[in-house]
């Protein structure tokens, strides 16, 4: 696994990356190709450490954020290491159909946490709709009219489908499609 760290507020030692390192390469052996972990440390004023980790595994996406209130940045990485496992454990027979066959061998599911997998999406409701041409600010607007958490719209500036949707620490966000290649 390639790892890349970035800080935020924060100067950390080679121990700490070095710890990170090694509970990540763990998730190592369900990609079958190399994967790309990209760690950001950070610290916030009332002194909680933050891990976020977002792992691109072909072309899957694992992401966790975590926070130790009491300063320990190792305890934020063993929570979101162990997250991630969840998310892998939870998903397992869909996962490994997309990732590694094999990768899951019967051992390594069974151990402390109680995970069970979820035999089938349930879609209760689907919706359809017209998507307009309009500006990020227009679709935020009209977000915000509906009371939603997030909008899909089609972007004016490139014909796009584009998606805005607020974020948990205040502000908005805007997911921008492109064409798969």
């Amino acid at each position: 696994m390639k790892f890349t760290f970035a800080c935020k507020k924060v100067t950390l030692n080679d121990s700490i990356k070095e710890y990170a390192t090694k509970k990540f390469s763990k998730l190592d052996r369900y990609f079958k190709e190399e994967a790309d972990a990209h760690i950001t440390f950070s610290v916030e004023k009332d002194h909680r450490c933050v891990v976020e980790i977002t792992i691109r595994g072909g072309n899957t996406l694992f992401r966790a954020q975590t926070e130790a209130p009491d300063g320990d940045m190792r305890a934020a990485i063993d929570e979101a290491q162990s997250y991630i496992n969840r998310q892998i454990r939870k998903n397992k027979t869909r996962l490994e159909k997309r990732l590694r066959e094999g990768a899951f061998p019967e051992a390594a599911v069974a151990d402390a946490f109680d995970v069970a997998e979820e035999k089938e999406f349930d879609i209760v409701r689907t919706k359809r709709f017209s998507v307009k041409p309009m500006s990020a600010e227009e679709a935020i607007l009209q977000m915000n009219l509906l009371d939603h958490d997030f909008f899909v719209f089609r972007n004016a500036e490139d014909g796009a489908i584009s998606i805005v949707y607020q974020r948990k620490s205040g502000g908005y966000g805007l997911i921008e499609t492109n064409d798969a290649d």
